[in-house]
């Protein structure tokens, strides 16, 4: 052996040794590329481990974004440089900025699993600098879009689904989750208790038929139709104003009407909102539904958790205490409301005159009653 090569040599055992007393040394075995562990995590670890809404944005990340992009990459070779241009060119090809940001949090969970195991001595994605994302500003409805939102949605099925959205804040799979078994009508009071889940399919043609799982003939549903919401704070009761009151009572009549129609197609599911014959509303579908409304009532376009962003607003300027309103909103951190501290003049203007109208209605207080701790809207 050469001296070169002999130093050479010397100088790989110190760094071993280096690396061994620092508990660092990759464990011998089968070497992994980013894209077989990112496949072998999503599907042996983190699938049994986590919620499934949770999983599912893995799958999504690692399928669409990942592997494409550093998966062809030995997973010990694997640099943080590489992290940070494939987050670049995510964003050069039109992703948000969010996506590239999520795509990121999840390597950087997987890679934790890996090193757990000793797959790799370093997490890179904790040395790579993420995307950088920016709160979205909110911008609720006001009023008037709001009359026109509901005005419209008086001339649609589930009619009552826009007015949960936009008075209580429901996110769209408490909404699309609750059962009749959670709302008390006389009491005015709604329970949210789960979440919708995306209908996963299996082929029950054993793949015969060459399409995706979700659109086999004889599919197979493989998961729940809800879950329990993802926190504590999800989880909670809520008072419902009269008027929303009356509009779900109509709302049951209408349903019935539906099951009488449709007699043996009928799925006694339970839920509030259901598909015409009764079965559980597609995400999707509900989805395209909002979208249409905003078209008819000739409202400019927004996502579905706008709607979320109105009542929340709104519950804050009628003055409910910010506790109240993480109570109803399902909030489980006050660094929420900051959030919603700025609004548009024209809200706050439309509000006031609103005080006790066709949306919201606020108990008015007894006379000779203080105004400094206002009521929970019912």
């Amino acid at each position: 052996m050469s001296k070169l090569d002999e130093g050479e040599v010397i100088k790989k055992v110190r760094e071993l040794e280096k690396q061994g007393d620092a508990g660092k040394v990759r464990k011998p075995g089968r070497v992994w590329t980013v894209k077989t562990w990112l496949q072998h995590w999503v599907e042996e670890i983190a699938e049994p481990s986590v919620r499934e809404n949770t999983c599912a944005g893995y799958e999504v990340a690692v399928r669409v974004h990942l592997t494409p992009g550093p998966g062809a990459h030995r997973l010990d070779k694997l640099e943080p440089e590489h992290l940070e241009r494939f987050s670049t060119k995510m964003l050069a090809n039109g992703s948000k900025p969010a996506t590239a940001h999520q795509a990121h949090r999840t390597i950087r969970t997987a890679l934790n699993h890996a090193m757990r195991r000793g797959h790799v001595t370093r997490n890179v994605a904790t040395l790579a600098v993420p995307p950088r994302i920016e709160d979205e500003e909110v911008e609720p409805y006001d009023i008037e879009e709001v009359q026109r939102l509901l005005s419209e949605a008086a001339k649609i099925r589930n009619s009552a689904r826009w007015s949960i959205a936009l008075a209580l804040g429901l996110r769209q799979g408490e909404a699309s989750g609750l059962r009749w078994s959670d709302v008390g009508l006389p009491a005015g009071i709604l329970r949210v208790r789960k979440n919708r889940l995306r209908p996963k399919c299996l082929h029950g043609c054993g793949g015969e038929c060459g399409s995706k799982p979700g659109y086999c003939k004889q599919r197979v549903r493989k998961n729940e139709d809800t879950a329990n919401t993802k926190s504590r704070a999800g989880r909670r009761a809520i008072g419902v104003p009269d008027g929303l009151v009356r509009l779900l009572e109509l709302h049951r009549k209408e349903q019935d009407q539906e099951r009488c129609r449709a007699a043996q197609e009928w799925r006694e599911t339970g839920f509030v909102f259901p598909s015409p014959v009764g079965a559980p509303l597609v995400p999707s579908t509900d989805y395209d539904a909002w979208k249409q409304l905003l078209i008819d009532a000739k409202v400019r376009d927004g996502r579905l958790h706008d709607a979320r962003h109105t009542a929340a607003t709104v519950l804050l300027i009628l003055g409910a205490p910010e506790r109240v309103v993480m109570q109803i909103t399902g909030w489980s951190s006050t660094a929420m409301a900051a959030r919603y501290q700025h609004v548009t003049g024209g809200i706050l203007q439309d509000v006031a005159k609103q005080v006790g109208g066709l949306i919201w209605e606020v108990a008015k207080s007894d006379e000779g009653t203080s105004k400094e701790a206002p009521e929970q809207p019912r």
